[in-house]
């Protein structure tokens, strides 16, 4: 997974951050993100329009950017990677066409990347080669995926969420406090002063079998508990919120982790920034005698130099994207996973 030797450049462009970087081994020569946070933060959320139009501004200056603080020219390059689903359509749609009209012009080799794996080799640029079979967390803006790798660029969906994802929970939860966007980082910030056992919410599906996730009902119950009077504390509110998702999306995962038997647990997107989650995480991963591996805060978040690394594996692998390359706004990570019948087997 320690990708090809040649700088690759990667550009992600699937929400609301116009991003290239550019790669060579797990070396992260530049990563430009150009984030469209302020553009946005007036609507409490991403307006797709809008973000797609200011992805075609921004991008071929983003590009340019990455390339020179890389030092690197474009014949330089080893090839060319390019997220291509799952996320806004029109977003996606001005990266691939750029990205397959640079590859064109400079005769580079094109592949398409899946955001989500994108999350997960922001692990291997971290960390490096992780040990396989393993389990990954993904929980990344309407994302809330956990996934078996069971080798390098495998991928079986073990659950996902029902409904809500984790990060667009938060954004909501933070909105009804009266919390900036993104919200992740907000709540985080207003929990540190708030009592995490003060106001009752639950813990969704805790008493229900399987590994997906649902976190509509948990926003509901925070709506209801603003509604009292008098209302609770804010930073109360904060806090309990915050420790009912951390303590859902770690009580699910270490379900699939007891039967599945990983040999590491990943834990990435943009809510795997969130302290408490990390911390939770890792000390249930101590008790399973499993290494927790989790990307700095500045690489959980969307950013290009993920897609790199992932393109430079499947580069690396002899893959390559026709000129027909195009997106989807649901572009699914592999296929579901089957689970053995008796509850002691471990998958090969």
């Amino acid at each position: 997974m320690e990708g090809v030797d040649c700088p690759v450049l990667g550009i992600e462009t699937s929400c609301d951050e116009t991003a290239a970087a550019v790669v060579r081994g797990r070396v992260i020569l530049s990563n430009v993100v150009a984030s469209q946070v302020d553009l946005h933060a007036r609507y409490g959320g991403v307006v797709p329009e809008l973000a797609s139009r200011r992805h075609i501004e921004r991008l071929v200056p983003v590009v340019d950017e990455a390339l020179e603080r890389a030092g690197v020219a474009v014949e330089d390059l080893g090839g060319l990677a390019v997220t291509c689903g799952p996320g806004l359509i029109g977003a996606l749609a001005v990266g691939v066409a750029y990205a397959k009209a640079f590859a064109f012009a400079a005769g580079l080799p094109l592949v398409g990347i899946n955001h989500l794996e994108g999350h997960l080799f922001a692990v291997v640029l971290a960390q490096g080669t992780f040990p396989v079979p393993a389990l990954g967390l993904v929980v990344s803006g309407a994302h809330t995926d956990l996934v078996w790798i069971p080798e390098p660029g495998t991928y079986r969906v073990v659950g996902r969420t029902r409904d809500d994802a984790a990060g667009e929970a938060f954004d909501k939860v933070a909105r009804a406090l009266g919390l900036g966007y993104p919200g992740g980082p907000e709540i985080d910030r207003l929990a540190e002063a708030g009592d995490p056992h003060r106001v009752p919410l639950p813990i969704p599906l805790q008493d229900e079998p399987g590994y997906d996730f649902s976190f509509s009902g948990l926003k509901t119950a925070v709506l209801l508990a603003l509604r009292k009077d008098p209302p609770p504390n804010p930073a109360d509110v904060a806090a309990s919120f915050q420790r009912a998702a951390a303590e859902h999306l770690t009580a699910r995962t270490v379900r699939a982790a007891r039967l599945l038997g990983p040999r590491s647990i990943l834990l990435t997107g943009g809510v795997a920034a969130n302290r408490l989650l990390r911390r939770r995480m890792r000390e249930e991963a101590e008790r399973l005698g499993v290494p927790l591996l989790v990307p700095p805060p500045e690489l959980c978040t969307d950013n290009a130099a993920m897609i790199a690394q992932a393109g430079a594996f499947r580069l690396m692998r002899g893959e390559r994207a026709g000129w027909t390359l195009g997106v989807a706004a649901d572009l699914p990570l592999g296929d579901p996973y089957e689970f053995p019948l008796e509850s002691g087997h471990k998958p090969a």
